[in-house]
C-alpha cells in the first residue's frame, strides 16, 4: 500500500503562489494533481512521469509547474499567478503501471493522499 501525504495549501490573495509538495515512500511511475471543489468532478491539472515528461491541463499552462526533487520522491506543484477558480482540495495520486498518454486521466491512478487545501480569495 502506498501512502501519499500532501502538504503546502493554503489560503493566498488572487495573484499569489503557493508550492505543494507530496510525500511518497515508493518509486511510482507517475503522480499527478488533481484537485476538486465544492460540487464539481475532480479533474487533473498535472501529472509527471519518471521519465520527466508532463502534462497540463490548458487552465494551468504557463502558471503551475510539477516536478519531482532527484534525491527522493517527493512531488512538488508550484502554482503561481492563482486565481479564484484555483480553489479546490488539491489530491496527489500516484501508480506505478500508467501511460504517458494518459497523464491527466484519473483512472491512470491507483493511490490517492488525503488532499490539502487551496484557496485564492481577496
Amino acid at each position: 500500500q502506498v501512502q501519499l501525504v500532501e502538504s503546502g495549501g493554503g489560503s493566498v490573495q488572487p495573484g499569489g503562489s503557493l508550492r505543494l509538495s507530496c510525500a511518497s515512500p515508493g518509486s511510482t511511475v507517475c503522480m499527478g494533481w488533481f484537485p476538486q471543489a465544492p460540487g464539481k468532478d475532480r479533474q487533473a491539472v498535472a501529472g509527471s512521469m519518471v521519465d520527466e515528461h508532463t502534462a497540463y491541463a490548458d487552465s494551468v499552462k504557463g502558471r503551475f509547474t510539477i516536478s519531482k526533487a532527484d534525491d527522493s520522491d517527493t512531488l512538488h506543484l508550484q502554482m503561481n499567478s492563482l486565481k479564484p477558480e484555483d480553489t479546490a482540495m488539491y489530491y496527489c495520486a500516484a501508480s506505478y503501471g500508467c501511460s504517458t498518454s494518459y497523464l491527466l486521466q484519473e483512472d491512470e491512478y491507483r493511490y490517492w493522499g488525503q488532499g490539502t487545501q487551496v484557496t485564492v480569495s481577496s
